[in-house]
């Protein structure tokens, strides 16, 4: 004979489900927050994706990714090509990048003619054409290496990359080589980009050279001294994702 249900047993499951069930349920949410709330390490991402394409993680070795983590510029193209990844390359915050050129300039005597500041995408270098060219030339002058060797040896330790950007007054110019500013102003940042590749052997894949023109002033073209001004080039370790990276953790 079937058992009668007394009036105080409800149906459904007991009570204590319940409880234990709405436990996991904030235990989940818990760890839903914390995994929001951190930052992807963009090497191991794209290493992951990698072995999707046929790359394969494990050809980096049999370490663990916390143990190998080769320079995100050239990582994912130096494994694709099968040629051997480089060393990890140290971390250094945008202030240490910023303290390493300044003492670097410092320690040459630089720092009359090589202006030091912060920009959106890193740490920018001014220096200004007469130093480094003859008005309306794009040939480095022989008092230029004096310059651009010890920016080498710095940027040889920096894992960056780093844009060489070419600046001009609004004067025109118009000849064979050069029929405007833009090809003035490309030619001196290949030719700076050059310099470091072809002198010091640094790797190519970490220049980019780009030319402005004179449509970047720093200040109007109404006078000779502002328009000294424009005249420029710029190098700019792009160090933004540490910017970035350093901003997260301040919050």
């Amino acid at each position: 004979m079937p058992r009668r249900r007394s009036k105080s047993e409800q149906p459904g499951a007991p009570l204590w489900m319940v409880t234990f069930s709405d436990l996991m349920t904030l235990i989940l949410v818990f760890f839903v927050l914390l995994f929001s709330m951190s930052a992807i390490d963009i090497v191991k991402f794209q290493a992951f994706i990698a072995s999707f394409q046929g790359i394969g993680v494990l050809e980096w070795g049999d370490k663990p990714l916390d143990e190998v983590q080769p320079d995100p510029i050239t990582s994912i193209q130096e494994v694709a090509s099968g040629q051997e990844p480089r060393p990890p390359a140290p971390d250094y915050t945008l202030m240490e990048v910023y303290q390493m050129v300044e003492q670097t300039l410092a320690e040459a005597g630089l720092e009359d003619q090589v202006t030091l500041r912060y920009e959106e995408a890193g740490v920018a270098l001014d220096i200004q054409d007469r130093v480094l060219f003859d008005s309306a030339k794009a040939d480095l002058k022989p008092e230029a290496k004096g310059i651009l060797d010890p920016l080498a040896e710095l940027f040889q330790r920096l894992p960056f990359q780093i844009h060489v950007e070419g600046h001009t007054d609004s004067r025109p110019i118009s000849n064979i080589q050069f029929p405007s500013n833009w090809e003035l102003s490309g030619a001196r940042a290949s030719r700076v980009i050059r310099f470091f590749t072809e002198e010091h052997q640094l790797d190519p894949h970490k220049f980019a050279a780009v030319g402005y023109g004179e449509f970047r002033p720093v200040a109007p073209n109404d006078t000779e001294a502002n328009m000294q001004l424009n005249r420029r080039v710029v190098m700019v370790i792009r160090a933004k994702d540490v910017f970035t990276e350093e901003v997260l953790a301040v919050e």
